[in-house]
């Protein structure tokens, strides 16, 4: 490799493939937007060019976070919800997920209650799946996606949780993991964690689920 690309990953190898903290000096900032869900703020950030520097504006979304639940059946299929979305303007296929709402709520007790009220279905067992940052180039989200097995429905008359708006009519439907892996690579579902999940999952199942980590595995 030559040129700036080229200089930049001198001296690195796969072993340094890991995010690490970082944070650029920010010279002045604004709320441009102060929402109940997230809000919007403009900063200054002073940024490397050549052996000086530059400030430039970058917009940042501070948003609550999220966990999202890839539920796996005893027959090896994954449960997904259909979502109005109207951001983009399409029903969406998603697996269940919400927002951290409830601040020192654990993230594995939000993603039970989740998958309880949009689902309808507990489990007994649960593992962190994989961790990211859906948009990083504008928001601070982090999302955690779990695992779910040994599900169990639940009745609906033992929910207590009413489905309002988008939630109040959501099908569910159980699609067999290669499936749904073929879906998302044929860009027939097109939601971030749910296509970066089911994909985690069959890369874990492929390995017997040996690369899974504890539920409450911190997050880096």
């Amino acid at each position: 490799m030559s040129g700036p690309a080229g200089d930049r990953a001198r001296g690195l190898g796969p072993a340094d493939v890991r995010d690490v903290p970082e944070r650029w000096d920010v010279t002045g900032s604004e709320t441009a937007y102060d929402g109940p869900i997230f809000k919007v703020r403009s900063d200054r950030v002073t940024m490397p060019k050549g052996d000086g520097t530059e400030t430039a504006r970058r917009d940042v979304i501070e948003h609550q976070g999220s966990v999202g639940i890839v539920a796996l059946d005893g027959a090896g299929r994954v449960l997904l919800i259909r979502q109005y979305r109207h951001a983009v303007g399409r029903l969406l296929w998603e697996i269940p997920a919400g927002l951290r709402d409830k601040a020192g709520e654990p993230l594995r007790d939000l993603a039970a209650r989740e998958l309880l009220e949009e689902a309808g279905y507990r489990a007994a067992r649960w593992d962190t799946l994989v961790d990211i940052y859906p948009t990083p180039g504008m928001a601070d989200e982090r999302s955690r996606v779990f695992l779910a097995r040994d599900l169990t429905e639940v009745p609906d008359g033992e929910i207590d949780f009413e489905r309002v708006h988008e939630e109040a009519d959501m099908p569910v439907v159980w699609v067999p993991l290669d499936e749904a892996v073929a879906k998302v690579l044929a860009g027939h579902v097109h939601n971030t964690l749910t296509a970066v999940g089911v994909l985690a999952l069959r890369a874990a199942r492929d390995d017997g689920y040996r690369s899974l980590r504890p539920a409450d595995a911190p997050e880096e």
